[in-house]
C-alpha cells in the first residue's frame, strides 16, 4: 500500500506541474499578445495625460500595456464628457432642432436638406465611438491581468506538484512506520533500566 501512495503521489505531482508549466507558458504567451495588440495601434498619450491619469501617463507617452490603455481610456472619457458638457450618452437627445438644441422627438428634429432625414447629435454619437474604443482598451487591461493570473496560478501548481513528489518520496508515507520502531525501543531501554533497578 505504501508503495502504491508512493506511486500516486509522484504521479499527481507530476501531473501538477505539466499543468504549471503549461499555464505559466500560457499567461506570459497572453500578456505578450496583449501587449503586441496594444503597441501595433500607435496610441500615444494626449498632451493632458499627466493631469487626467494624476502621473500615470506622461504626455506623448506610447501606450504599450494594459494598465496604460486602462490610464487612456479614462482620458477619452474625460475628454468626451467635456465635450457634451458633463451628459453622458443616455441624457442627450437624439437629434438636433432647428435652432440647436437636443431632442429626441424625430418630429421636432431639423432635417437634412439632401436626405430628408433628423439631423443626428454628433456629440451623442460621439459618446457610441468613445464607449467603444474604452471598452476595447480596458478588455485589454482585464486581458493581461488574466494573463498575470495564469502566471500565478502555474506557479502554484507547480510549487504543488514539487511538494507532491517530495513528500511521496522524501519518506512521509514512512513516519508512521519510524513511530512504533522508536516506541519499541524505548520500551526496551525502560525494560533494561527495570531490569538493572530490580537486580541492584
Amino acid at each position: 500500500m505504501r508503495k502504491l501512495f508512493e506511486t500516486g503521489g509522484v504521479i499527481a505531482g507530476v501531473v501538477l506541474i505539466a499543468f504549471g508549466v503549461a499555464a505559466i507558458v500560457m499567461g506570459v504567451n497572453g500578456r505578450s499578445d496583449v501587449r503586441a495588440a496594444i503597441s501595433e495601434q500607435k496610441i500615444t498619450a494626449t498632451p493632458d495625460a499627466a493631469e487626467i491619469t494624476k502621473g500615470k501617463l506622461e504626455p506623448g507617452q506610447a501606450i504599450k500595456t494594459g494598465a496604460q490603455a486602462r490610464a487612456f481610456a479614462d482620458i477619452m472619457e474625460f475628454h468626451a464628457l467635456k465635450a457634451t458638457e458633463g451628459k453622458r450618452f443616455a441624457e442627450m437627445g437624439r437629434f438636433l432642432t432647428a435652432s440647436g438644441e437636443e431632442t429626441s422627438d424625430e418630429a421636432a428634429a431639423a432635417k437634412d436638406p439632401k436626405t430628408g432625414q433628423p439631423v443626428e447629435n454628433g456629440l451623442r454619437n460621439l459618446w457610441v465611438t468613445e464607449t467603444g474604443l474604452s471598452t476595447a482598451l480596458n478588455v485589454s487591461y482585464m486581458a493581461e491581468q488574466m494573463a498575470l493570473f495564469g502566471i500565478v496560478v502555474g506557479v502554484a501548481l507547480l510549487l504543488s506538484g514539487i511538494g507532491f513528489i517530495v513528500l511521496a518520496l522524501g519518506g512521509a508515507l514512512r513516519r508512521r512506520e519510524w513511530a512504533p520502531a522508536v516506541a519499541s525501543s524505548e520500551a526496551a531501554h525502560q525494560t533494561s533500566r527495570q531490569t538493572a533497578t530490580a537486580t541492584g
